[in-house]
């Protein structure tokens, strides 16, 4: 019978056990709306239309945020946009102070409102924006979508050298995205910012220069979910027979390695 020689041996053995060290990514949290209200003790409410400090929430947003625009229903978050006579509402949470993480994958699945108007949105902002303010805090845009753009999905990142129209982004074609459920998500490690919808990598940021200004990813992060209506990226043309429209979340989760 044929033998391998030693030294393919010792190598075949060092192989097996440092597959066996590599680590699965554990996950670290997850929101599952598998309630009948809102877990505050996850979750905050950002509430009205940002005035006095941004009014319009900084994107001349046409919106306002309350505590009502949502509900649970078989394990799904439902954030609803509604007008009733010319006031439209709508619902914004976020993890800040309470949910907060550095480096990690992130996922979400979600069905999209449709519409032209609606700008539903999944993202993260560094939890150090009350102290340096944005953009120098970072942004990081997992799923951004406009009812105005049908089958595109747009992946961005907001930093000191790059903000507002930022070039930091991709704008994907994804036929069926309005279709059903789709899992949006990202990878974020010391070296690079990986974003992916259903597995399929759509974009990667991983610049050479890591100062402040172009890389603020050194430091935790907190989530925000909210379906916005108009605006600079929604568009001032909002059509209000789509009335009411519904961002559906399945789940969230956390994982780290």
């Amino acid at each position: 019978m044929f033998k391998y020689p030693s030294y393919i041996s010792i190598f075949l053995l060092l192989f097996v056990l440092t597959s066996c060290k590599q680590k699965t990514p554990e996950l670290i949290w997850e929101e599952n709306f598998d309630g009948d209200s809102l877990n505050e003790s996850s979750w905050n409410y950002e509430l009205g239309d940002g005035c006095p400090n941004l009014c319009g929430w900084g994107n001349n947003e046409v919106q306002v945020y309350t505590k009502s625009n949502h509900s649970f229903r078989d394990g799904f978050l439902h954030i609803s946009a509604k007008k009733e006579d010319s006031l439209i509402t709508s619902t914004r949470i976020t993890t800040k102070d309470k949910f907060e993480f550095k480096y990690g994958r992130v996922e979400a699945r979600a069905k999209l409102p449709v519409g032209k108007g609606v700008w539903p949105a999944f993202w993260m902002l560094g939890s150090n924006i009350s102290e340096v303010g944005w953009p120098l805090c970072g942004e990081i845009d997992i799923l951004e979508y406009v009812g105005k753009e049908p089958n595109m999905i747009f992946t961005s990142l907001h930093t000191q050298d790059s903000h507002g129209n930022t070039i930091n982004t991709k704008k994907t074609r994804i036929a069926d995205i309005e279709e059903g459920f789709h899992t949006y998500m990202v990878d974020w490690s010391p070296d690079k910012i990986e974003f992916s919808v259903d597995d399929d990598l759509l974009y990667t940021f991983d610049p050479k220069e890591r100062s402040r200004a172009v890389w603020p990813f050194d430091k935790p992060f907190y989530l925000i979910l909210n379906l916005a209506i108009g605006g600079n990226f929604g568009g001032p043309d909002i059509d209000d027979s789509i009335f009411p429209q519904d961002f559906v979340i399945d789940y969230i989760r956390v994982y780290q390695n």
